[in-house]
Order: structure tokens, then sequence, then C-alpha cells
């Protein structure tokens, strides 16, 4: 009985954790990402796969990523400005910035 308890506590534990990849998703297909970057190749800017392999082990890359999106920028991934999404909640751009960081799925 004990055991089942643990067990049961790790996984409500886990799934707090998990990204809503159908919400991101969601968000991404209203917003403009799409037009300069995809999953796995640079359009414009990185893909997906790209920004997750750089950032990967980097305990901050989520805040960043998530200030990145909502304040645009340039310098990391070359000349061409990221513009800003000062629209999307802060909720919204720390989701994409952990479903991308995840991999993009």
């Amino acid at each position: 009985m004990r055991t089942m308890i643990v067990v049961g506590a790790l996984f409500a534990s886990a799934s707090s954790y998990a990204v809503d990849a159908s919400k991101a998703k969601l968000i991404v297909g209203k917003s403009d990402c799409m037009t300069c970057h995809a999953v796995n190749n640079k359009i414009v800017g990185p893909g997906f796969n790209e920004v997750a392999a750089k950032y990967k082990g980097d305990k901050g890359a989520v805040d960043s990523l998530a200030k990145k999106i909502k304040s645009g920028g340039s310098g990391v991934w070359g000349a061409i400005p990221m513009p800003a999404h000062p629209n999307l909640s802060d909720a919204d751009v720390k989701l994409l910035a952990q479903w991308i960081l995840e991999g993009a799925k």
C-alpha cells in the first residue's frame, strides 16, 4: 500500500510539470512563429530542434527564451531580428519556451 502511494505521488508530481503541447500548438498556430521557424529546420530563424539542442541542460533557458519570445531581439542566431510578441501573456510565452525546449512535439 505504501509503495502505491509513493508511486501515485510521483506520477502526480510529474504530470504537473508536463507541457500542454496541444495548447502550445494552438498558440503557435495563432501567432506568426511558423513564418520564420519550423520544428526541424531553419527558415529565417532556427528550427525549434536547434533551439532545444543549443539550450539543453541550461537551467535558465525557459526564462531566457520566454523573454526573447516576448521582447524580441537579435544577435543570438544571426543579424535578422526576431520580432517582439508583447500581446502574448507571460504564461503563454513560458509555455511556448518549455514546449520548444522539450522538442516541440
